[in-house]
């Protein structure tokens, strides 16, 4: 079994609940926005936010990946972005994961805000495809870590 830690520590542990995803097939780049974007966030709000990137309907802002974006409509202070679906579910997946720990350590899940949210890469998975007069055409595919943490807020 693989050891992995998270890259944040010194957390209450009776306050918050981690979830991660490891070596997962999405986009690092489109992984990284997605958690910038939805850091600071309530979980609710979160998943919200991430159903409404799964329908097109909301895009996730490119701010640090942004080269050759097309503009969206509805992106508040920022104008290129993306709707990466499949990272979105993804992430989406982690965020059940991580209100269910919560759940079972007894918080608050409406009271739950992201504290944490952050993509790192991953390994490299290394293919070639053979072609014609012993040639080869790489086809590599990077792998994304994903670690969110959530705390809980005392009720409004």
């Amino acid at each position: 079994m693989p050891k992995f830690g998270y890259s944040i520590y010194g957390l209450d542990p009776a306050l918050t609940a981690r979830a991660s995803g490891r070596d997962l097939r999405i986009s690092p780049k489109a992984a990284c926005e997605i958690c910038n974007a939805i850091k600071d966030m309530k979980l609710y709000e979160a998943k919200k936010f991430l159903e409404e990137v799964i329908d097109l309907r909301r895009p996730i802002p490119f701010r640090r990946y942004h080269g050759k974006q097309a503009h969206k409509r509805g992106l508040r202070g920022w104008h290129s972005g993306r709707y990466p679906v499949k990272a979105a579910r993804a992430i989406m997946k982690i965020l059940d994961n991580v209100e269910t720990n919560a759940e079972q350590k007894g918080l608050d899940v409406d009271n739950l805000r992201i504290i944490h949210a952050a993509a790192h890469r991953g390994p490299v998975m290394k293919r070639y495809i053979p072609r014609a007069f012993g040639r080869a055409t790489p086809k590599f595919r990077s792998l994304t870590h994903v670690e969110i943490v959530v705390k809980e807020e005392a009720a409004e």
